[in-house]
């Protein structure tokens, strides 16, 4: 094949170069385009039962049969699936020069890779340098939490700073019609007589059982049972470990906590991979969570059933006990197993890629969130400002769907002509630091 058989992006709708995903349905063989034919391994009960009835009436009317049954529209899916990633057979149709120049830029890609797996791992390093320089910060906060200390007035002025900040955040700007109306005054709390100060409780009660309700997604972990135990939650750390990269949730517990387990802390913790993926992030490997050594009827992790019997013979009745697992924070602590290679399929749960991305979506959000911003769940201001950070998304999307919109009206417009688009910001939860908000990153 010469050069000059090289199919012109112009050619293509939407004047984009075909590649595997989007060739058009002319350059695909014969074999892909054709139909996909029922199986014929259902069982005999399955083609009775379940099967719908397909009328004769024409093409049209089996295929609208077919179309709704489960049986049809999973082999379609498991189908679809199968022909991700393969290939159109464009590439190979393309002359020996030009298949060897994309090989090539294939090697480019890979001294790529490695330069961003080493910027990813020096990021890493550089998250547990200022790990050490917010210690002392977070050592302050607990001493505050638990009542061993009083905030200095200069604490006390940085506070009120703080929020008046936050307030004039809150403000319309663009509201000219309230320029010259003068905000009143702040009211700022005296310093606290000694008398007061014996009769105030000690600390700051349950500060981290409020911080962890105020987190949207954690609030619905959190059953009325476990806030009995949450309550003497005195400190919520991050550690790293030495051995390999990620890291470790360290909950420390006050004396009350007893009356439930005997731990004194509770950890978690996320392991990385040790080679980072194909994007250039760390990628998630697995969990490991204390053992939480319950006293004898508080687990509450488990409930016991009651349940009454009567024999037959005798007529006698007995009470039958059986304890069961229910929802529970705690279960937070024995963390999803991802499924080995030994595992059969049979043996996998079908759930398990939602729960391992739910289990570290929620260990993440403690880590970046919570942990740094305590104060601002345990007040609610985290709360506005996520909600806020909603609604900026939501704006954000419906822009991008009305600009789609308008793409498919133009004809063939490719994107980058007339037609912008801004890329998304980088989910939460990706990666230790590089996904961190560029806001965020100013207020620090």
């Amino acid at each position: 094949m010469s050069a000059t058989n090289i199919p012109n992006r112009n050619d293509v709708p939407g004047g984009i170069a075909p590649t595997p995903q989007n060739t058009p349905a002319a350059h695909l063989s014969h074999s892909v385009m054709s139909r996909p034919q029922v199986p014929s391994t259902l069982s005999e009960e399955q083609e009775d039962d379940d099967l719908p009835t397909i009328q004769t009436d024409g093409a049209s009317g089996a295929l609208a049969a077919l179309s709704g049954h489960p049986a049809f529209t999973h082999l379609i899916q498991g189908k679809l699936d199968r022909l991700v990633g393969q290939s159109s057979g464009y590439i190979e149709s393309l002359p020996l020069p030009v298949r060897r120049r994309i090989t090539g830029l294939k090697g480019v890609q890979a001294e790529h890779s490695k330069i961003e797996a080493e910027f990813q791992r020096e990021i890493f390093e550089l998250e547990k340098k200022y790990a050490e320089k917010y210690a002392p910060l977070y050592d302050r906060r607990r001493a505050l939490i638990d009542g061993t200390a009083e905030p200095t007035e200069e604490e006390v002025e940085k506070g009120y700073a703080e929020e008046d900040a936050l307030e004039d955040e809150d403000e319309d700007e663009d509201d000219e019609d309230n320029e010259d109306e003068q905000k009143p005054a702040k009211e700022r709390l005296a310093k606290p007589t000694e008398e007061e100060l014996a009769e105030a409780p000690k600390g700051i009660p349950q500060f981290w059982l409020t911080a962890l309700k105020n987190h949207l997604g954690l609030s619905e972990l959190i059953t009325e049972r476990d806030e009995e135990a949450l309550k003497f939650l005195a400190d919520i750390r991050v550690a790293y470990p030495a051995d390999k990269p990620g890291f470790t949730l360290v909950f420390e517990f006050a004396a009350g906590a007893k009356a439930f387990f005997s731990n004194t802390k509770l950890e978690k913790t996320y392991y990385y991979q040790d080679e980072v993926g194909y994007e250039g992030d760390f990628v998630y490997d697995h969990a490991v969570g204390t053992t939480i050594e319950w006293v004898d009827g508080k687990d509450l992790t488990t409930r016991v059933e009651t349940k009454k019997q009567r024999n037959k013979n005798t007529n006698q009745t007995r009470i039958v006990k059986k304890v069961v697992p229910t929802d529970s924070f705690f279960s937070f602590f024995s963390p999803p197993s991802p499924p080995s290679d030994e595992d059969s399929e049979n043996d996998i749960d079908e759930d398990i890629d939602e729960k391992l991305e739910l289990d570290y979506q929620i260990g993440e959000d403690i880590k970046e969130r919570v942990v740094p911003r305590a104060v601002s769940y345990f007040d609610g201001s985290a709360l506005r400002h996520e909600q806020m950070d909603e609604f900026d998304s939501d704006e954000f999307d419906e822009e991008e769907d009305e600009e789609e919109d308008s793409d498919e009206d133009d004809e063939g417009l490719p994107v980058g002509r007339g037609a912008s688009r801004k890329a998304p910001m980088p989910p939460s939860g990706v990666t230790p630091a590089s996904a961190q908000d560029p806001q965020e990153c100013k207020q620090s």
